[in-house]
């Protein structure tokens, strides 16, 4: 399934649904940290994934008489699991180690230099400025690895590391999947992934836990329904729309609103390399969106 083509009222979208993966995404790095202090971190995103998923589901099925074949489900759950237990959880499992949710979310801006390597097996490769953006964007992301947190938890930074490979794989595949259109198409990624992180989370021995804080939960109700509802949902439209080089620069902006927060509500304290990678990093959107514009 090929990516679609942008109508005048779909273009419009764009700019609303690019500012809620930016702001909403990068607000759920530190509530993912917030999570993983009384909820293990895949059983705990596997919750928030089941909720947003089957009210996803619900809405879908009132709007379409379409049903889902079995081939649908089995892409669905290659995809959810993709994104949501290589991506996704291998992110808060590395915030649970003590990699703190700024140096996390920095971390991912690679996401779309490996989205432009998968999305050019499909045939589309990256133009003129964008190569500069991602070779600017990785060049941020080797400053960042020499960041404290990064050498006190080493399998932190292979997890997010290894995180924006499956994401990016997760990502660009499914546009030349067989899926259902529409909300359907998240909701059954989301349903799939809920299951797969279940299974890993109880093969990685994690445990339901019998007291949760006020903040572990409020977190894990904002990742529910901001962060999963509203903002996978904006992000799976960028997907059918727009370029992956596009749809991908969530993650060169998602770090600047986690650094803010982070140091704000979270007490983080930032190293150079965050402020080495940082400027780095936004110039290197500045040239991706232009080149998308």
């Amino acid at each position: 399934m090929k990516a679609e083509h942008p109508t005048p009222t779909s273009v419009n979208l764009v700019p609303l649904a690019l500012i809620g993966v930016y702001v909403i995404w990068g607000s759920t790095y530190l509530a993912l940290r917030f999570m993983v202090e009384d909820i293990p971190p895949l059983l705990g995103n596997s919750v928030r994934l089941a909720i947003a998923g089957s009210i996803l589901f619900v809405v879908a099925r009132r709007h379409s008489e379409t049903r889902l074949t079995p081939t649908q489900l089995r892409n669905g759950w290659i995809v959810g699991t993709l994104l949501f237990v290589g991506g996704v959880g291998q992110v808060t499992i590395a915030e649970s180690l003590g990699v703190s949710s700024a140096i996390a979310a920095t971390a991912i801006a690679v996401t779309p230099v490996w989205a432009t390597l998968v999305g050019g097996v499909f045939g589309s490769w990256p133009k003129g400025r964008e190569w500069t953006g991602l070779l600017l964007g990785f060049l941020g992301v080797a400053a960042l690895s020499t960041e404290g947190d990064f050498r006190a938890a080493p399998l932190g930074l292979v997890l997010v590391l290894a995180a924006p490979v499956c994401w990016s794989v997760g990502s660009v595949w499914s546009n030349h999947m067989e899926l259902p259109a529409g909300s359907m198409r998240t909701a059954v990624f989301m349903l799939g992934g809920s299951i797969s992180l279940v299974v890993a989370g109880l093969l990685r021995g994690e445990e339901i836990p019998t007291e949760v804080g006020a903040s572990s939960l409020w977190a894990l109700a904002y990742l529910a329904l901001p962060g999963s509802l509203l903002a996978f949902s904006a992000y799976a439209y960028l997907l059918r729309t727009v370029r992956p080089g596009l749809a991908m620069s969530y993650a060169y902006v998602n770090p600047m609103v986690a650094v803010l927060l982070g140091v704000v509500l979270g007490g983080e304290r930032l190293g150079p390399g965050v402020w080495t990678g940082l400027p780095i990093i936004v110039t290197a959107v500045i040239l991706i969106v232009g080149a998308n514009r």
